[in-house]
């Protein structure tokens, strides 16, 4: 059942295309049945399955003298992943309600990613993971080049400019990511008797000097995606110059798919890799300790930048990068809370941030046509849209991890994990939260309670419809339910974190 998750997404995405341009109610039509019916399927699954099971969804041979399978799996941690691609693809959909210019295109494209989403959380097979993994990435540079948006301040010509610039960028670093990544898997494909199937190289004791090499090769051409510090240089860019919809998709799932590689490829493969080179180097002595720094300077870095932007794109586009920064951390605690934490992050921000880009991407930009922080506070928003008033302020104290919502269970676990396996390290993580607090306040103030008057000012703005607020209802009732009732999440996570597809990570030398 779960494969049809991706099939209807790929035949959603030919009938969007088939629908033509000139239609574009229907193509929002077949756009939001597909989505929707991706999760309901997901969330049927999700309420039917036992945890810490691995129910195996196809199974076919694919190139068999290569011992290469078409096989289709899930256990909780893919599950939580596939759920949040449901509800992050119906929000994002009913955020781009508005798409009238190549509405056949854009959905086809849309559906064509959250397909290859879906694709790489339920892949099995090394080799199908990656195919699937490319394929998500295609479609992300048409929606951003195309369809993109850009400062009210640019000429036409250069705003063109921008969004293919943006868009380029996105996708020579994630397939700079995917080349680190292949040679890995062809790596691991030799030296682990000829085969691609993950749970069968769950259970092989590669050589502890080939994992040394091979980790963080793979971790790397995984970390990309995910935003990790320095190579996080197409995140804020790219968030800013894709419509609202991608913007959605790109910070919500897109990014996880980088953090998912990351463990379910590099650190469940190769747990060795994380343990101690049996050096120090500038204070290091592990591949875990390098990667938990770099996520560390990820959490301050980006929370610092997003608390001087004008642009208000761009300040929720480098919290991104912070928020992303706890799941790396998160993964390196290697210790049962830290890395439900990070899970749980992985889905928290991407709802979180799925509903920020919501609103300043469409419920703001769209009507007032500008992201500048100083031209948005005379408008006076909060009386002119009260309900985005409202949203956003409800979604950045989910951000900033006010208890009730889902942010505050995710950084809670990743802070403990780290307490207990990189104290150190925990007072800046801490500071960085700190940080949080004050762009997501910022933000708030300046473009919603802003002084002054606008020569705008007095011309009311288009009301918010009835599609957007639906999408920030699944979106906030989603953050607050599994604040709520973390269960939800951790009652998936935690079995599979125990099952024995994670015993190498679990009994490393160095835990």
């Amino acid at each position: 059942m779960l494969s049809w998750t991706i099939y209807l997404s790929f035949i959603g995405a030919l009938a969007a295309l088939l629908t033509g341009n000139k239609r574009p109610q229907i193509s929002r039509a077949v756009a939001l049945v597909t989505a929707f019916a991706g999760l309901a399927i997901s969330i049927t699954v999700v309420t039917h399955y036992r945890p810490g099971e691995l129910l195996t969804v196809a199974r076919v041979p694919w190139i068999p003298q290569l011992g290469i399978e078409y096989h289709l799996a899930a256990d909780g941690i893919s599950l939580v992943l596939v759920l949040l691609t449901g509800i992050a693809a119906t929000a994002g959909i009913l955020f781009s309600w508005n798409i009238e210019r190549r509405a056949g295109e854009f959905f086809a494209f849309y559906l064509a990613l959250i397909g290859g989403v879906y694709g790489v959380f339920l892949s099995f097979d090394l080799l199908l993971l990656f195919v699937f993994y490319e394929i998500a990435i295609i479609p992300k540079y048409f929606l951003i080049a195309i369809w993109g948006s850009s400062p009210r301040s640019a000429q036409p010509r250069e705003a063109g400019a921008l969004r293919e610039y943006a868009a380029m960028k996105l996708a020579l670093y994630s397939f700079a990511g995917s080349g680190l990544v292949l040679a890995g898997i062809i790596a691991a494909w030799v030296v682990g008797g000829q085969t691609t199937n993950l749970e069968v190289l769950a259970h092989i004791f590669f050589p502890a000097h080939f994992q040394m090499w091979a980790f963080p090769l793979v971790f790397v051409g995984f970390a990309v995606l995910a935003g990790m510090w320095p190579f996080h240089t197409w995140a804020p860019g790219g968030h800013a110059a894709a419509p609202t919809g991608a913007s959605m998709l790109l910070a919500g799932v897109v990014m996880k798919l980088g953090a998912y590689g990351c463990l379910r490829v590099a650190m469940m493969l190769f747990p060795r890799g994380l343990d101690p080179w049996g050096f120090h180097l500038l204070g290091l002595s592990s591949w875990r300790d390098l990667f938990a720094a770099l996520a560390l300077i990820g959490i301050v870095y980006g929370a610092s930048v997003a608390l001087v932007q004008r642009d208000f794109k761009l300040v929720i586009g480098y919290s991104s990068v912070s928020h992303m920064g706890f799941v790396l951390l998160g993964l390196m605690t290697l210790n049962q809370i830290g890395l439900d934490g990070a899970v749980f992050q992985m889905f928290s921000h991407g709802v979180i941030a799925g509903l920020l880009f919501a609103v300043v991407g469409r419920m703001v930009y769209d009507r007032t046509h500008t992201r500048d922080l100083n031209e948005l506070g005379p408008m006076h928003l909060a009386r002119a849209i009260p309900f985005a008033a409202v949203v956003f302020t409800l979604a950045a104290m989910a951000s900033i991890g006010l208890p009730g919502f889902s942010g505050f269970i995710a950084e809670f676990q990743v802070l403990i994990g780290v307490w207990r396996s990189l104290p150190w390290m925990t007072p800046v993580a801490g500071f960085g939260i700190v940080v949080g607090i004050a762009f997501a306040w910022r933000a708030l103030t300046k473009a919603f309670f802003g002084e002054g008057s606008s020569p705008n000012a007095e011309h009311p703005l288009p009301h918010i419809t009835w599609p957007e607020r639906l999408g920030a209802f699944l979106l906030l009732g989603t953050t607050l339910a599994v604040g709520l009732y973390p269960r939800i999440l951790t009652d998936l996570i935690l079995p599979t974190l125990n099952s024995p597809i994670f015993e190498g990570l679990r009994t490393g030398a160095s835990r």
